[in-house]
């Protein structure tokens, strides 16, 4: 009898490794709460700044393997903004980034390098203004827990950065007024789908000026990254 119990411990314990184990979970880029940011000289002056807002995307993560995630990204570059309208039609324009041929830029992950539970190196294809390169992009965690606003849904944000060269990417124009080097930095939320039915994530609605602050729902199987490094780089 002692060892029938045993083994039954033990085919638990392994159902629950399994568990752990199991496959990524699928996010899906929040557009609203995502943005990316860059900075460039303009003539040694100063680094205009401008900003790319609604962004899509998939994301398979698991905080406790980063290696096993995968991130897949859309930046619409015809929602550029420089705060001003003119600037904008300059770098949307012909010269730069041309956005009539080349309307967006896309990301796709090749491998990850976890640092510790909160940071990683993820790697990829950055395909601009129809020029693919490898960039590095220095990401680190910042929650992975229930949204505290309706529907509560699992949310997982990132903040990241990344430098690039425009020449690179065919954009030589204007080199007396703007600099080579790119600065990125991007602000990302991801939601978990609704379910295998595929649905799009909704936007984010912000709540109305009036609402009371919410509480901070509870979820028993909810679990922010773990203490320690999930894995070892490879």
């Amino acid at each position: 009898m002692t060892l029938i119990r045993w083994l039954v411990a033990l085919l638990s314990l392994i159902g629950a490794q399994a568990a752990i184990a199991a496959d990524p979970v699928e996010y899906r880029l929040d557009p609203v709460h995502t943005r990316v940011m860059f900075a460039v000289s303009h003539a040694g002056f100063s680094h205009a700044i401008g900003t790319v807002s609604g962004s899509t995307g998939t994301l398979l993560f698991d905080p406790q393997d980063w290696t096993a995630s995968k991130l897949e990204v859309s930046v619409p570059l015809d929602r550029i903004d420089l705060g001003d309208e003119k600037w904008n039609k300059a770098a949307t324009g012909g010269r730069l980034l041309n956005v009539r041929t080349y309307p967006a830029a896309t990301f796709v992950s090749t491998r990850i390098e976890p640092i510790d539970a909160q940071h990683a190196s993820v790697f990829g294809t950055l395909k601009l203004h129809g020029v693919s390169k490898q960039i590095k992009l220095d990401v680190t965690l910042n929650a992975l827990k229930k949204h505290p606003m309706p529907p509560f849904r699992r949310t997982v944000g990132f903040s990241a950065t990344a430098t690039l060269n425009r020449m690179d990417f065919g954009m030589d124009s204007w080199k007396a007024v703007i600099g080579d080097t790119v600065e990125l930095r991007i602000e990302a939320e991801a939601v978990r789908g609704r379910g295998a039915n595929g649905q799009d994530v909704e936007k984010g609605t912000p709540p109305p000026a009036d609402a009371p602050e919410p509480d901070e729902p509870s979820d028993d199987t909810m679990h922010d990254a773990p203490a320690t490094a999930p894995v070892t780089t490879p």
